[in-house]
C-alpha cells in the first residue's frame, strides 16, 4: 500500500512538472517589463520566490531543450511527431526538442530517484526492482500519454463546435461575404464556443494573406486539427473552388450532413449507456440491495440457529 501511494504521488508531481515545462511561457519582453515595474514597488519575499521559481523553470527548460535538440540532430525528427504535437496545441519550434528530451530524461530521473529512495524506505529488493521498473516505464509513457489526452480534448471541443461554425459560415456566405471574410467572421463569433477552432480558422486566413494558396491553407487546416469532419469540409471547399460551383449550396448540404452525424453520435452514445451501467450496478448497487434485502433474513436465521444450539 505504501508503494502504491508513493507511485501515485510521484506520478502526479511529475505530470504537473511536465505540463508546466511544455506549456507556453510568457514572452521574455513582457517578463522583463513586469520585473522592472515590480522593482519600483519594493522587493517582497513572494515576488523574489516567484522570480526564483521562474528562473529555475527556464533553466530546466533550457537543459531539456538542449538535450532534445542533440537527440533530434542525431536521430532526426519525424514529421509525424511534429504534426502530433501541433495537433496537441504545441506549435512552437521548441516543442519537439522538449518532448524528446523529456522522454529520455524523465525515465532516467524517475528510475534513479526510485533506486535511491525505495531502499531507504525499507522495502524488499523485489519491491525496489518493481518500483524502479514502474517509474522508468511511467516516465517514458507519460509524455506521450499527456500529448494524446490533450489532442483528444482539443478534437472533441472542435467536433462539438463545428456544426454551429458551419451554420454561421453558410449564413455569412449567403449574405454576400467571400470565403476568406466569412472564415474571419466565423472565427470571431465562434471564439466563445471553441477558442481552438477559432484559432485554427484564423490561421487559415493569415496563411492566405501571407501568400499561401487557398487549397494549401485548407489542407494545412485539416492536418493541424486531425479531424475527419474538418478534412471532409476542406476537401469539399477545395473541390468547389477548383470546379467553380456554388460555395453556399455546397456548404449548406455539408452543414445538414454534419447535423445528421452529430445526432447519430448522440444516439450512439445514448445506446451505449445501458452497457456502461452494468458495472456500477453490479459492483455498487447490487451489493447494497443484497445487504438491505437479505441482511434481516440472515440475522433471523442466525438467531434461530443459535436458539437451537442452546
Amino acid at each position: 500500500m505504501l508503494l502504491v501511494i508513493i507511485c501515485i504521488a510521484v506520478s502526479a508531481a511529475f505530470m504537473f512538472l511536465f505540463l508546466l515545462e511544455v506549456a507556453p511561457k510568457r514572452p521574455q519582453v513582457v517578463s522583463q517589463r513586469l520585473t522592472e515595474i515590480q522593482s519600483f514597488g519594493g522587493e517582497s519575499r513572494a515576488v523574489l520566490q516567484r522570480r526564483r521559481r521562474a528562473e529555475q523553470t527556464e533553466r530546466l527548460k533550457s537543459v531539456v531543450q538542449t538535450f532534445g535538440e542533440a537527440l533530434a540532430e542525431r536521430s532526426g525528427v519525424p514529421g509525424a511527431l511534429r504534426l502530433r504535437l501541433v495537433q496537441a496545441g504545441y506549435p512552437t519550434s521548441s516543442a519537439v526538442p522538449i518532448f524528446l528530451g523529456t522522454r529520455v530524461l524523465l525515465p532516467t530521473a524517475l528510475g534513479g530517484g526510485s533506486l535511491v529512495m525505495l531502499p531507504l524506505l525499507g522495502l524488499s529488493p523485489l519491491a525496489c526492482i518493481l518500483g524502479v521498473v514502474y517509474f522508468s516505464a511511467m516516465g517514458y509513457v507519460l509524455p506521450t500519454l499527456i500529448v494524446g489526452i490533450r489532442t483528444r480534448k482539443r478534437q472533441k471541443e472542435m467536433r462539438r463546435a463545428l456544426p454551429d461554425a458551419l451554420d454561421m459560415l453558410v449564413v455569412s456566405v449567403e449574405a454576400g461575404l467571400g470565403l476568406n471574410q466569412a472564415l474571419v467572421r466565423v472565427a470571431d463569433e465562434i471564439y466563445r464556443l471553441s477558442p481552438v477552432l477559432s484559432e485554427q480558422m484564423s490561421l487559415v486566413n493569415l496563411e492566405i494573406r501571407a501568400g499561401t494558396a487557398r487549397e494549401e491553407a485548407l489542407r494545412n487546416l485539416a492536418d493541424r486539427t486531425g479531424l475527419d469532419d474538418i478534412a471532409s469540409l476542406t476537401g469539399m471547399l477545395i473541390q468547389t473552388d477548383r470546379f467553380g460551383t456554388s460555395v453556399a449550396q455546397a456548404l449548406r448540404i455539408h452543414a445538414d450532413t454534419m447535423r445528421t452525424k452529430r445526432r447519430q453520435r448522440a444516439e450512439e452514445a445514448a445506446a451505449k449507456t445501458t452497457i456502461k451501467l452494468i458495472f456500477p450496478l453490479v459492483f455498487c448497487i447490487f451489493p447494497a440491495l443484497f445487504v438491505v434485502i437479505l441482511g434481516p433474513a440472515l440475522i433471523q436465521i442466525m438467531q434461530a440457529l443459535a436458539g437451537f444450539g442452546a
